[in-house]
């Protein structure tokens, strides 16, 4: 009986600092949102993330309630945290060189440009659904992460690599559409505050100051001079993010760096009570006059089939004339049946998708529709992806290099 108890907790042990994990509840908060808004409590439900949370001290565009500060709070954090995996990775990991770069860098503008054009296509006649183009260019590697480890030997560790650095850079180029695309009209004072913020940031780094609490400090001061800037002041995160500094001070090469004790500290964080706040707020919409035949219609269509056909024709095609002309080379012992399953995963938009939906048509009856096509792209692109990868045979060998 102890025996079976000590196996069973090592089992929960690895199984909640596993990704999976953290995608599980993610997904079951997501799901309790989405049973609240749709159930005898829904009017509870809504009273709790609309709930009254402003400080004046924040003036007009600060956030207004519960939900505006884990959309425009708490998830500045959640794209600190994207920026620091991705500058960990280029600094010592899969990306410490410019051919291993190129290749998923290459991948995600194509796995960008695609489903964005696929879906202004599908929306054409429709001005006020164009404001989603954006919607279905991102992969959400919360997700895509567990799947790919499920899969075990069904996919290579080069391809794995490939994938999530893929999925890292398809984030940061959503911060950048949402920092461009999705912001209010520019404030100039703010912006010159945000400037001297972020060059007094730049500053410490350079001159090798290494206490977090400067950066704590200054990443909060930039969020403030943002938030009355017109530009998403979630770009904090990915400003404080880039000047932390990855290595460590000359006196103790020993020492932990900021950027690696940041990343400890926030990771778990974000995983089991960021992220699963913002599913559980923001994918808890109310599914009264929602009928199937709706899925037809021009934004839920253009998001599911940019999600399931545009993400992986952009991500392959982008991705083999890559390999082609030599820019990069092709990830080691991947087939390229296999490398096709990766980029039909892709379309696995999820937190990043939902993100940009809230933005482009916030106070319109657009939103719900654009959050059921990111569910239904999503659960396809799994589906398929997760098919492919597991059952057709992975024969064909990536060409020489």
């Amino acid at each position: 009986m102890t025996e079976a108890f000590f196996a069973f907790s090592a089992h929960i042990r690895r199984f909640l600092i596993s990704p999976a994990g953290g995608a599980s509840v993610l997904l079951l908060a997501s799901i309790a949102g989405l049973m609240l808004a749709n159930s005898s409590w829904a009017l509870g439900y809504t009273s709790l993330i609309t709930t009254p949370m402003k400080l004046s001290l924040l003036g007009s565009h600060g956030p207004e309630n519960i939900e505006a500060w884990v959309s425009d709070g708490l998830m500045t954090l959640f794209f600190l945290v994207v920026i620091l995996e991705i500058k960990k990775e280029i600094v010592s990991g899969h990306l410490s060189s410019l051919r291993r770069v190129a290749l998923p860098l290459v991948g995600a503008l194509g796995g960008m440009v695609v489903p964005a054009l696929t879906y202004l296509l599908v929306v054409y006649g429709h001005p006020e659904a164009t404001r989603g183009w954006a919607i279905p260019v991102a992969t959400d590697a919360a997700f895509t992460l567990p799947i790919i480890l499920a899969l075990g030997r069904h996919v290579s560790p080069g391809a794995r690599a490939w994938l999530m650095a893929l999925a890292i850079f398809d984030d940061v180029l959503g911060i950048v559409v949402i920092a461009l695309f999705y912001g209010s009209a520019l404030y100039w004072p703010a912006l010159v505050a945000a400037t001297l913020v972020t060059a007094s940031l730049i500053g410490a780094n350079r001159t090798g100051i290494r206490t977090l609490w400067t950066y704590a400090i200054g990443g909060v001061a930039l969020w403030i001079a943002l938030l009355d800037s017109g530009l998403h002041p979630t770009l904090a995160g990915v400003i404080t993010g880039l000047c932390l500094p990855a290595t460590t001070s000359e006196k103790d090469v020993r020492q932990v760096t900021p950027l690696d004790r940041t990343s400890s500290v926030l990771a778990p964080l974000v995983t089991w009570v960021i992220l699963p706040l913002f599913g559980f707020m923001n994918v808890g919409v109310s599914l009264v006059g929602i009928y199937p035949s709706m899925m037809l219609e021009a934004v839920p269509l253009g998001i599911i089939l940019g999600l399931i056909i545009g993400k992986p024709v952009g991500v392959f095609g982008a991705t083999l004339l890559s390999a082609r002309l030599k820019i990069a080379t092709l990830p080691g012992e991947t087939p390229m049946r296999m490398l096709f399953g990766l980029s039909l995963l892709c379309g696995v938009g999820f937190t990043i998708s939902l993100f940009i939906a809230n933005l482009a048509f916030a106070g319109s009856d657009l939103v719900t529709p654009a959050k059921m096509g990111i569910f239904v792209g999503s659960i396809l692109s799994a589906l398929i992806g997760w098919f492919w990868l597991r059952f057709l045979p992975q024969h064909n060998r990536p060409p020489s290099r």
